[in-house]
C-alpha cells in the first residue's frame, strides 16, 4: 500500500524520461570508469612486477590516467543532471500541490496546523526530490554496473563470478532492508514528534513577543525542545540495525575478495597456462570497484523509507483537497445580501456551534462576538463558503452558496484570515496580493486610513520596501494593520474579517473596531458590507447587527 502512495506522489514530479536516462547514463559512466580504472590497474601493477619492456605498458598507463580523468568528469554531469532533474520534479510538485489546494476542498489546507501543512508542501516534497537523487538513479546504476562485475569476473572463472553475485546481493539487498528496516523505525517513531516540533518551532518564531508578553514563551519553547529530544531518540533507537546494515557491505567485500583470491589461487596452481599472475591480479582487485555501486544502495532504502512515509502525507492532503465540493454554475449579480438561517458551522470530526440567524444587507455591519475557541472563525469562514454549514443555510441574494459559481462567489466574498500570510517582498507587492492593479497612490492611502501611514513614509523606500522575512520585519500590530489594509483594497464587496483588531492595544483596538463598524467611519466604503469577528467587542459601536457564537456538545456531522 505504501508503494501505491509512493507513486501517486512521485507523479506529481512529472520526471521527463529523457532526464531520468540522462542521469543514469552518466552515472553509469562514471562507476564503469571505476571498474575499468580497478580492472586495468591490476593489470598494470601485476605486469609491471613482470618487467616487461616499458612501451607495452605505455597503453596501461595512458588508460590510467584517461579513465581517473572521466572518472570524475562523469561524475559533475551525473550531478549535474541528477539535481536538474530532481530540482525540477520537486518545483513542479509544489506547483501542482498548490494549484490542487487553491482549487479544491478549501477545508484541505485550511483544517491543518501550520507546521502540519509546512511540513507537506516543504519538508515532504524535498523527500519525494532526494528520491531522484539518493534512490532512483545510484539504483539503477547499481544494477547495471552489478551485472557488468559479475558477468565480467564470471568470464574469467565462473565460481569468482558466482561469488561476487552472492556478496553483491548481500550489500546490495541485505544492506538495504537493514537499513530501510532503521529508518522506518525512527521515521515511525519521530514522525509525531518532528510534526510537534515543526508547529511549535513555528509559533515561537512568528508570535515571539506575544508570546513573550504572554507569559507562554517559555511554555511554547519547552514543548519544541521535547519534541525535537523526542525526535532524536527515535533516531537513536534505530541505530542498532543502521550499525548492522552498514557493517553488511564491508564484510561483503572482504568476502567477495578472500573468496576470489582463494578461487583463483587454486586455479592458477592447478592451470597455470590458463589463469596468468595478470589475469589473477584483475579478479582480486577489479570486485573493489564493483561495490562501489551498491555503497550507496543502504542510503536509498532509507530514502525510499522516507519517501513512502511523506508520500502518505502528501496523498492525504491531495485527497483532501479532491474532496467534492458541492458547487453550481448560479452567477453571483445580486444586490449582495448575505443571510444565515439555523446556521452551525464546525470541521469534520469536532463539534459544531449552536444555531445562528444573519441578516446582512447591502452596505451592513455586523459584529461576531465569542470567547476563544467558540467557534466564531469558523462560523465566518462557512459564511464565506470556505466551509460547508453542518446544519442550516448561507444564501448571497437568496441562492444558497453551494449552487453560486465558486469564482464568482470569491469576487463578491472574501475572507481575511487572523493568521494570513505576509510574504517576503514589498510592502505593495503584499498589499497587491487582494488586488494586483493596486498603484502606490491606492497602497499610501489604505496604510493610511489604517494607522500605518507614518510608519510607511519613514521608512528609506516607502512601500517599495522589501519585507525580507516577512512577518517577522513588522511588529503584530503592524501586521494586522497591513492585512485590514489589504483587505480594504480588495475588489470583494463583502469583507470578513476575522480578529482585524487583534494584538494592538485596548484603546486603538476598540477604535479601529468602531471605524469597521460604523458606516459612516469613512474606513470602509459604505456601500461594502464588513462582518467584524471579534472576542471582545468595544462599548459604543454602531453595528447594525451583534451575533452572538457559542459553541455545542453536538457533533459535527
Amino acid at each position: 500500500m505504501s508503494g501505491h502512495f509512493l507513486r501517486r506522489a512521485m507523479a506529481l514530479l512529472e520526471l521527463e524520461p529523457r532526464r531520468v536516462i540522462i542521469a543514469v547514463v552518466a552515472g553509469v559512466a562514471t562507476l564503469g570508469s571505476a571498474l575499468l580504472l580497478a580492472g586495468i590497474s591490476a593489470w598494470l601493477i601485476v605486469r609491471a612486477w613482470e618487467m616487461p619492456p616499458v612501451l607495452d605498458l605505455t597503453v596501461a598507463v595512458v588508460a590510467v590516467r584517461a579513465l581517473g580523468i572521466s572518472r570524475g568528469l562523469f561524475r559533475y554531469f551525473e550531478r549535474l543532471a541528477t539535481h536538474d532533474t530532481a530540482l525540477r520534479g520537486m518545483t513542479s510538485a509544489r506547483s501542482r500541490l498548490y494549484e490542487r489546494l487553491a482549487e479544491g476542498d478549501p477545508a484541505a489546507s485550511a483544517g491543518l496546523r501550520r507546521g502540519d501543512l509546512l511540513s507537506r508542501t516543504g519538508s515532504d516534497v524535498d523527500a519525494l526530490g532526494d528520491v531522484v537523487v539518493r534512490a532512483l538513479v545510484p539504483i539503477a546504476v547499481a544494477v547495471v554496473l552489478s551485472l557488468a562485475a559479475v558477468i565480467t569476473v564470471g568470464v574469467i572463472v565462473p565460481a569468482a563470478g558466482a561469488v561476487l553475485a552472492i556478496a553483491l546481493l548481500l550489500a546490495g539487498v541485505v544492506a538495504p532492508w537493514l537499513s530501510a528496516s532503521a529508518a522506518a523505525r525512527a521515521e515511525a517513531d519521530g514522525d509525531a514528534a518532528r510534526t510537534r516540533f515543526g508547529e511549535d518551532a513555528v509559533t515561537a518564531l512568528d508570535h515571539a513577543a506575544e508570546l513573550r508578553v504572554a507569559g507562554r514563551l517559555t511554555s511554547v519553547t519547552d514543548r519544541a525542545r521535547a519534541a525535537n529530544l523526542e525526535s532524536v531518540r527515535a533516531t537513536d533507537r534505530s541505530a542498532v540495525p543502521a550499525a548492522f546494515a552498514d557493517a553488511a557491505a564491508p564484510l561483503a567485500v572482504g568476502a567477495s575478495v578472500l573468496g576470489a583470491l582463494l578461487i583463483g589461487v587454486t586455479a592458477f596452481g592447478s592451470d597455470a597456462a590458463t589463469m596468468s599472475p595478470t589475469t589473477l591480479g584483475i579478479l582480486v582487485l577489479l570486485p573493489l570497484s564493483a561495490f562501489e555501486a551498491t555503497a550507496a544502495l543502504p542510503a536509498a532504502a532509507q530514502t525510499l523509507t522516507r519517501a513512502r512515509l511523506a508520500a502518505r502525507r502528501i496523498v492525504d492532503l491531495l485527497d483532501r483537497a479532491d474532496r467534492p465540493v458541492p458547487h453550481g454554475t448560479a452567477s453571483a449579480d445580486g444586490p449582495g445580501r448575505l443571510r444565515a438561517d439555523g446556521l452551525r458551522s464546525g470541521w469534520p470530526g469536532g463539534v459544531c456551534t449552536r444555531p445562528v440567524d444573519l441578516d446582512a444587507a447591502p452596505g451592513s455591519r455586523v459584529a461576531i462576538v465569542g470567547s476563544s475557541g467558540s467557534g466564531k472563525t469558523t462560523t465566518v469562514m462557512t459564511l464565506a463558503g470556505l466551509l460547508a454549514p453542518a446544519g442550516g443555510s448561507v444564501t448571497l441574494d437568496g441562492v444558497d452558496l453551494a449552487e453560486i459559481d465558486q469564482a464568482a462567489l470569491r469576487r463578491r466574498v472574501a475572507f481575511f484570515a487572523e493568521d494570513a500570510h505576509i510574504f517576503d517582498t514589498s510592502i505593495l507587492e503584499n498589499l497587491r496580493v487582494a488586488r494586483g492593479t493596486v498603484d502606490e497612490s491606492e497602497a499610501r492611502a489604505a496604510l493610511a486610513s489604517v494607522g500605518l501611514g507614518e510608519w510607511v513614509d519613514a521608512l528609506p523606500n516607502g512601500v517599495d520596501t522589501v519585507l525580507a522575512s516577512g512577518a517577522r520585519d513588522i511588529s503584530g500590530g503592524q501586521r494586522r494593520r497591513l492585512l485590514l489594509a489589504r483587505a480594504i483594497l480588495s475588489p470583494a464587496e463583502i469583507l470578513l474579517l476575522d480578529e482585524p483588531a487583534e494584538h494592538l492595544d485596548a484603546e486603538d483596538a476598540a477604535h479601529l473596531q468602531r471605524q469597521l463598524l460604523d458606516s459612516g467611519s469613512g474606513l470602509v466604503d459604505p456601500a461594502r458590507t464588513v462582518v467584524v469577528v471579534t472576542h471582545s467587542l468595544p462599548a459604543g459601536t454602531a453595528a447594525d447587527l451583534v451575533v452572538r457564537i457559542e459553541k455545542n456538545a453536538l457533533p459535527t456531522p
